[in-house]
């Protein structure tokens, strides 16, 4: 916690604030090392707000949550302390008490520091690192059983039900989970579950978060060959995903790796097919810590270098079945699949589509 609260202290001074205020769930993981609100998971406002000046760092919870924090968080870097629960707004009002300014000149309250903040941590530090590592493989190993399971004719949300479980299992929420199956894969992007028997093909998305951190996958199930039309349009996004993640190097920038991705496109055949969907990008302490796309060049993100220690999740898809989605870690000399548990077949060093009768690539 020390490094991070440097970080943000150097960012007070280089934008010459009194005090930053972290309020999000995403900026307070990131500075505490871990700490979430799980009191109500996936909602975007933390259960405690941070507050860093120059010499001191503290943070303020609701009165409910202030005994857990003080008896098990490892928070011992920060001055805790406690507003009541029903007061309106009291998390912001002790924070710009404990900044010693007026709410107007303290970042995060009357600054926007948002942008700052996230660029800070794109670099994961090693233990973050290693947390995210773990947690990549939890989740892969929930998503693919509850696809390995999978059997012709059960229904999207049981196959779900199967997902979340895993995930809940591991200590993981899933901030984003997408079932479906057959021809709505082939129609939507996002075939959500919707209580419809699954024959042929299976589609599984998840983005699992545990303190704080996500990571990302998608695998796809068959029984039996897939259809022609379903293997072209997933060779396809497999070419598109390739050649962004080869764009994607430690100092080249965010948007070399977007220019690729948008070339790639042109080259299968599917020009502009960007538009479509999201198309991923750095993965963190949020599901996409940002989100840009080829032709917003004027961006702050475009001309970023990418940061070795940070991770990525591309998301290419291609209508008609296609989409590959991973989390990589960025090293100095390439890239590290954190999504990997060693037990499905792969198309080259590429998650494969399962055929669940023989166990390998469809």
């Amino acid at each position: 916690m020390g490094r991070k609260l440097a970080a943000v202290r150097g960012l007070l001074e280089g934008r010459g604030l009194p005090a930053i205020a972290l309020l999000g769930t995403d900026a307070v993981a990131w500075v505490t090392g871990g700490l979430t609100n799980r009191i109500e998971s996936g909602s975007p406002a933390s259960a405690a707000a941070v507050v860093v000046t120059a010499t001191a760092a503290h943070i303020v919870t609701a009165n409910v949550e202030f005994p857990r924090l003080a008896a098990e968080a490892r928070i011992d870097a920060f001055e805790l302390h406690a507003v009541d629960w029903y007061e309106p707004d009291g998390l912001a009002r002790a924070a710009a008490e404990l900044a010693g300014a007026a709410a107007g000149s303290v970042g995060g309250l009357g600054v926007d520091v948002a942008e700052d903040l996230v660029e800070l941590r794109l670099a994961l530090d090693p233990a973050e690192q290693e947390r995210l590592a773990a947690l990549a493989v939890d989740a892969t190993a929930a998503l693919e059983a509850a696809a390995r399971e999978w059997t012709p004719g059960e229904l999207d949300l049981d196959v779900q039900a199967r997902l979340v479980a895993g995930l809940e299992r591991r200590g993981c929420f899933g901030a984003c989970v997408i079932v479906g199956g057959d021809e709505r894969v082939e129609r939507f992007r996002h075939p959500l579950a919707a209580g419809v028997p699954v024959e042929r093909l299976l589609m599984a998305v998840v983005v699992a978060e545990r303190n704080g951190l996500h990571a990302a996958a998608t695998r796809f199930a068959s029984a039996g060959p897939l259809a022609g039309a379903v293997r072209a349009a997933r060779l396809a996004s497999a070419a598109v995903e390739r050649e962004v993640l080869g764009a994607t190097r430690a100092s080249a920038t965010y948007g070399d790796a977007l220019l690729a991705l948008a070339a790639a496109y042109e080259r299968v055949g599917h020009a502009g097919a960007w538009r479509d969907h999201y198309q991923g990008g750095p993965v963190g302490y949020r599901q996409r810590e940002f989100e840009i796309v080829p032709t917003q060049t004027d961006s702050r993100w475009f001309g970023t270098p990418v940061p070795a220690g940070s991770a990525v999740a591309w998301n290419p898809s291609v209508g008609g079945g296609g989409k590959c989605e991973d989390t990589y870690l960025v090293l100095d000399d390439g890239l590290r699949r954190l999504t990997d548990t060693g037990d499905w077949p792969l198309d080259g060093d590429r998650p494969a589509v399962l055929d669940i009768a023989s166990g390998g690539s469809a």
